[in-house]
């Protein structure tokens, strides 16, 4: 069976939503890892047969704990995973197209393959309390997060990618 990681990082629970309604919805077309950043590993990569990446955009860049992530796992998992397919969903305050372009190179440095657009969700934080406050996403834009998880597992299951 075809297996999809999905690595995230969520300091105010957005980007954790963001994370866990694409795995509910993956969950149906493939096996599927849900897994925080900080637990996350090259042997997971190693393992699974596409991606999701998921974080929050903290001062135009992905989250210091998603880029530790990239930053153990980048030379381990070199020339290894080439050709997988990946998609990314960004949690953002205003903006997210930095983090995204961010993740981008990575992923064209490891020689993934992009299947979806990024997903940016705007959660409109703009003062230093609504930053900090802890995020509900609604349920059309967690929508729209479910339709990337279960989009890509069944690629993945059905070998399109």
């Amino acid at each position: 069976m075809a297996q999809l990681l999905i690595v995230y990082h969520s300091r105010t629970g957005g980007a954790r939503q963001m994370a866990e309604a694409a795995a509910d919805a993956a969950r149906d077309e493939a096996e599927t890892i849900l897994k925080p950043a900080d637990q996350a590993g090259p042997e997971d990569l190693l393992r699974a047969d596409g991606y999701i990446f998921c974080a929050p955009e903290n001062l135009a860049a992905i989250s210091g704990l998603m880029k530790e992530f990239f930053d153990r796992c980048y030379y381990p998992v070199l020339g290894q995973i080439e050709g997988r397919p990946y998609a990314q969903m960004v949690c953002a305050g205003s903006d997210g197209e930095n983090a995204a372009r961010q993740t981008a190179r990575i992923a064209t440095g490891w020689r993934l393959k992009e299947v979806q657009p990024p997903l940016i969700l705007c959660t409109h934080a703009q003062t230093q309390q609504a930053i900090l406050a802890e995020k509900t996403i609604a349920k059309e834009e967690l929508d729209r997060c479910r339709e990337i998880g279960a989009a890509l597992a069944a690629g993945l299951s059905l070998g399109v990618f």
